[in-house]
């Protein structure tokens, strides 16, 4: 009963996360920024890309932490005891 509990929560949690999700992601520093925009004023279509390879920068250190978070919870969760015949006589 918990596991389908679990199962449940965790599959609305995902989709929350899913339908939450920002749609516009800007970062950059001053420079990059300053450089991308004037850029763009003059025809150039750099600035665009330089937004993707950031972001796509930016997701290498936020799959670490989620692959450390999985190894730990699977490392350190509870795991219940089994049950053997000799528990259901007594």
């Amino acid at each position: 009963m918990k596991a389908v509990r679990y199962t449940l929560i965790s599959g609305m949690l995902l989709l929350g996360m899913v339908f939450m999700k920002p749609t516009v992601v800007v970062s950059q520093c001053a420079m990059c920024s300053l450089n991308a925009e004037n850029s763009t004023q003059h025809g150039n279509t750099q600035g665009k890309g330089l937004n993707n390879g950031i972001l796509f920068l930016l997701g290498a250190p936020f799959l670490i932490g989620a692959g450390i978070g999985i190894l730990w919870y699977k490392k350190y969760r509870t795991k219940s005891p089994k049950q053997t015949l000799l528990s259901h006589h007594s």
